[in-house]
């Protein structure tokens, strides 16, 4: 091993990890037009035919407030049904290895998650969410956190009668965009009552882009020092400062194996406005420019993780078509380079070399791979004052 090999100066980085898609759920949401059932099912069909195995595809809660889920159990009932596990066959996917979750803030949602479990169209998982910093929470959930708290151990305990499983959030770890600063000691308790309240695994999410990547180092090495477990953490990212792929690369130094983003970065606060009439979501915006808001890019960070060679299962290629559909579905340009530019190729862009190299080379008398004059000697002598200690 190399003195500067990564995995020995960080040696809690994985080289495997698992990368979710919420686009259907989380991205979605944001969007200020509904986006066809069709579309949605595409999408989700299509993230798991390109290797996803955990993927978030709708919200639970009152149609009336985010209306843009009201197709929700026709988008659960498609992964459910026989057609979708015969497409599956026929790429060699076991439907038991997928983990499909639903968003159910609030418990009225989580009962309805179960009766469609009975129904046969449930989820395998339900999410629930609290932030560290009360006013965010309340402007979610509606509920004070101590109340929200006894309403998760509840509906973690019918959850897990019914056969699902209960993921935690646990947000504004970094920050609220309601009350600004947050200790991060807070987000280290919550994750350990979401567990002993029985939570199957824990989301630590950025919602707001606050995130900085020494702080985000520093978070998951104070979770997992608390957690050592690495198979229930999971890493959250929204992207407002260009800054979010540091924050995925401090998380995987730490030692993280599980993120999720979405497709193009889409995502955010749920959208107040749906196609041509104002709807609750969850009330005013919170911030001033809605090309500005969104989670981490699924492509960008797909991309950024194959070529520090970690191992994820998707088909990279695949994933970026997929990127620019959606770009054709949402009508404008969205946040992923790599669907413009896409993956850095070993073999790079001969078609853009400028003609003659070869031709001036042998005029000069230099041989093909000669890089530097032929009477210089083959190592550099630094001077003196260059040189390492």
């Amino acid at each position: 091993m190399s003195e500067y090999d990564y995995w020995k100066i960080f040696p809690r980085m994985p080289r495997k990890i698992t990368l979710g898609d919420i686009t259907v759920r989380d991205g979605f949401q944001h969007l200020e037009k509904f986006v066809s059932t069709r579309a949605k099912i595409f999408y989700a069909e299509e993230m798991i035919f390109a290797g996803c195995r955990n993927i978030e595809v709708t919200n639970l809660g009152n149609p009336y407030l985010m209306p843009q889920f009201s197709d929700a159990e026709e988008v659960l009932a498609h992964l459910r049904s026989e057609r979708f596990r015969k497409s599956c066959a026929k790429r060699g996917i076991d439907p038991q290895d997928l983990t499909i979750t639903v968003v159910t803030i609030r418990e009225p949602a989580v009962d309805r998650a179960i009766a469609l479990r009975e129904r046969g169209i449930g989820p395998d998982r339900c999410l629930m969410m609290v932030s560290t910093e009360e006013e965010h929470h309340f402007a979610n959930s509606g509920l004070t956190l101590p109340e929200y708290w006894k309403e998760c151990e509840r509906a973690i305990r019918k959850c897990r009668d019914a056969g699902m499983q209960m993921c935690g959030t646990v947000s504004t770890i970094w920050g609220s965009p309601i009350a600004g600063a947050t200790d991060m000691k807070d987000a280290v308790e919550f994750s350990k009552r979401w567990l002993e309240i029985g939570a199957t695994d824990i989301e630590h999410a950025d919602h707001d882009g606050s995130a900085s990547a020494p702080e985000v180092y520093r978070y998951f090495s104070m979770i997992l020092d608390a957690i050592p477990d690495t198979s229930v953490h999971i890493a959250h990212f929204h992207e407002t400062k260009r800054v979010a792929s540091a924050s995925v690369l401090a998380a995987l130094q730490a030692g993280i194996r599980h993120f999720e983003g979405t497709l193009g970065g889409l995502g955010g606060q749920p959208a107040n406005f749906l196609d041509d009439c104002p709807v609750p979501g969850t009330g005013e915006y919170y911030y001033e420019d809605p090309r500005y808001v969104g989670l981490t890019c699924l492509e960008d960070m797909l991309v950024q993780i194959d070529e520090m060679g970690i191992a994820h299962g998707y088909d990279v290629d695949r994933v970026l078509w997929l990127g620019r559909q959606l770009e054709r579905t949402v009508g404008h340009r969205l946040r992923s380079e790599a669907v413009i530019n896409g993956r850095t190729l070993k073999a790079g862009h001969p078609e853009f070399a400028r003609p003659g190299l070869k031709k001036l080379k042998a005029k000069f008398g230099e041989r093909p791979d000669q890089k530097l004059p032929a009477e210089w000697a083959p190592q550099a002598v630094l001077p003196e004052r260059f040189r390492p200690a």
